[in-house]
């Protein structure tokens, strides 16, 4: 049903008294933010796009559909609440039928400042589905159906998901946990290296461990995310698993980075294989975007130049979309945690290599947010881009929706 929601204006956590039942933490405006980026159309190609986007199902594979503070240096502290407010008003009016929620459990700190820690995770799951239950719109998404269910019926599917495996620690049972909590996707590791494998901190692959809970996932029917493991780690990791796995979100480095960093399994190897064992690459975008020597600031050009270099290197049947947006300030949330997360027991290890990020050329200024795809709302924007270069309907229907769901009919039971 497209755009055509049936919201009935709930906000998040109403049922409770603001200041009361919780700390009152202004947050800021679903809406107009920033100036909204929608990829200009002509009148026929305008009415193609509004006749897709009712046809066919949108599905966002890696986002945080949730409200940032109004003032973002107090992101800690309202994550230290333990309570997420989901965009109900967005995201009834963003044409999207399913979202990957990947909640905010990198940075849950209720009781510590490291996060991924499972009383956390467990609460921060509990309290959204708590408040998901609450209204009618937005349905928590537990299996293939629900999706077109939702697309059927004018709501938005929302699927639970961990970007790292790091809070089951050594105990396989706690993925079963969390799928029988509604989870249906998770990371293998984030930004460090756990129990399961290596992130970009340690160059090692699937550990024992990591090679039982690949197992475990499958015979649950979840779907095992890439998260940020290196490279090595998800070539093992797709060897392994008996079912296709993916990418949520991720960007291709020959485009994005100056300096890629020496790794034992290119990116290219790496994403060949997935697509070979019919998994799935979802190019991400962020609060800095995808930025390359062509699109050297982040906008909705990069990103797509992204996709077809995907699309390229994969074929058309193994590409999709996590653009990893959010509703607030997304790079100013960036610098706030950058800043602190290294605050305390944190050293520089000499002779460790870093990729570098590319950098805004002189006389070029930073909007400070990602152009065309500054929230989840613009996640139409793919499709626009694509109406616009002369892509078919099917091509674009498989880029923002119908290669996931293949996907998830492959892994979900």
């Amino acid at each position: 049903m497209g755009k055509n929601k049936k919201y009935n204006g709930y906000k998040a956590f109403q049922y409770l008294e603001r200041g009361f039942d919780y700390k009152d933490i202004p947050l800021c405006k679903e809406f107009s933010r920033v100036p909204s980026y929608f990829v200009p159309l002509s009148k026929t190609e305008e009415e193609r796009y509004e006749e897709f986007i009712e046809k066919n199902i949108l599905i966002n594979l890696h986002t945080h559909p949730f409200l940032f503070p109004e003032d973002v240096n107090r992101v800690m502290e309202l994550m230290n609440t333990g309570r997420g407010f989901t965009a109900y008003e967005a995201l009834s009016r963003s044409g999207l039928d399913c979202v990957f929620d990947n909640v905010m459990d990198g940075i849950s700190y209720i009781t510590s400042y490291s996060g991924w820690k499972w009383t956390d995770v467990i609460h921060d799951i509990g309290i959204r589905l708590s408040d998901i239950h609450h209204q009618e719109m937005v349905i928590h998404c537990l299996r293939v159906r629900d999706i077109i269910d939702a697309f059927e019926n004018g709501k938005v599917a929302l699927v639970i998901c961990l970007e790292s495996a790091t809070p089951i620690e050594n105990e396989l049972d706690r993925i079963d946990v969390l799928y029988g909590l509604g989870v249906r996707s998770l990371g293998i590791c984030y930004s460090e290296s756990n129990m399961l494998g290596g992130a970009r901190d340690l160059d090692i692959g699937l550990t024992d461990f990591g090679y039982d809970a690949v197992k475990r996932m499958n015979k649950l029917g979840m779907l095992i995310d890439r998260g940020h493991a290196n490279n090595r780690t998800v070539l093992e990791a797709i060897e392994a698993s008996d079912k296709p796995i993916y990418v949520s979100h991720s960007g291709p480095t020959a485009l994005t980075s100056v300096k890629r960093v020496k790794q034992p399994v290119s990116q290219e190897e790496m994403m060949q294989a997935l697509a070979e064992k019919e998994g799935l690459f979802a190019v991400g975008s962020a609060g800095w975007g995808a930025r390359t020597e062509k699109n050297p600031v982040g906008n909705i050009e990069g990103y797509m130049e992204c996709v077809e270099y995907c699309i390229e290197l994969m074929g058309i049947d193994h590409v999709g979309c996590g653009p990893d947006t959010t509703y607030g300030d997304h790079q100013g949330m960036y610098r706030h945690w950058f800043a602190h997360e290294r605050t305390f027991g944190h050293y520089e290890r000499p002779g460790k290599e870093r990729r570098e990020r590319r950098q805004i050329p002189e006389g070029m200024e930073d909007p400070g947010y990602v152009v065309g795809l500054e929230n989840p709302n613009e996640f139409v924007n793919i499709a626009r881009w694509m109406i616009l270069h002369g892509y078919s309907d099917g091509e674009i229907s498989k880029i923002v929706g119908s290669n996931a769901l293949k996907l998830l009919e492959k892994v979900w039971v």
